[in-house]
């Protein structure tokens, strides 16, 4: 359970913002990679973080494909081995991931709303692959404040540490260790990373390909 000390600190970096108190080296780290405010921001409502909630968790993209993707590639490699390579072993596969994404969501939206972090993504509105590319990446490990402006995620952290350690209650044995915690945390960001970019970049070839 030594993962349960992580919550306290990033719960009293989190709050200590409001506290006027100098920023720690992660912070400053962290939010000198974008500090430029969001143009006319306005902050989530409750609808705002169901919505997300719903998209990140239960999205058609998520159900039909990256779902299926991820179980079906597990399923191939027989990992973990306890659920076998046949149909059954790809849907428990499916709902082990499912149940995990639910909980990392939860867990970002219910600490973002705490915290006043919102958990949404916004488009950078830049120009150039390389600008935009870059912008993914920093807002993957950053978050919008009621402000506006950009603050280390730290919910969103909460979340993905929270999701993967608190799973190995209800894995399989073979996988429910700190080792592959850990290992499904990095894969974790890569994943966010992957649909940011998704997100970023989607509108522009849907409109290049369909013309709307």
């Amino acid at each position: 359970m030594k993962w349960l000390l992580l919550f306290p600190l990033l719960a009293s970096s989190a709050l200590g913002q409001n506290a006027n108190a100098d920023p720690s080296p992660i912070e400053r780290a962290l939010t000198v990679m974008h500090t430029e405010p969001i143009p006319h921001y306005k902050p989530a409502t409750q609808q705002d973080k169901m919505r997300w909630f719903v998209s990140s968790t239960v999205s058609p993209s998520r159900l039909f494909i990256v779902g299926p993707i991820s179980s079906a590639w597990g399923t191939m490699r027989d990992v973990p081995t306890e659920y076998g390579t046949h149909w059954d072993g790809f849907g428990k596969r499916n709902g082990m991931r499912l149940t995990g994404v639910a909980t990392g969501n939860l867990i970002e939206a219910g600490l973002g709303s705490i915290w006043g972090e919102d958990p949404r993504y916004f488009r950078s509105g830049q120009s150039g692959l390389a600008r935009r590319a870059k912008y993914v990446v920093k807002t993957t490990f950053l978050a919008p404040g009621r402000s506006g402006k950009w603050r280390p995620a730290y919910a969103r952290y909460a979340g993905n540490v929270g999701n993967n350690f608190l799973s190995n209650t209800w894995r399989a044995d073979s996988e429910a260790d700190a080792r592959h915690a850990v290992v499904r945390c990095l894969w974790g960001v890569f994943g966010r990373i992957t649909s940011e970019a998704f997100s970023e970049f989607w509108p522009d070839v849907r409109k290049k390909l369909f013309n709307k």
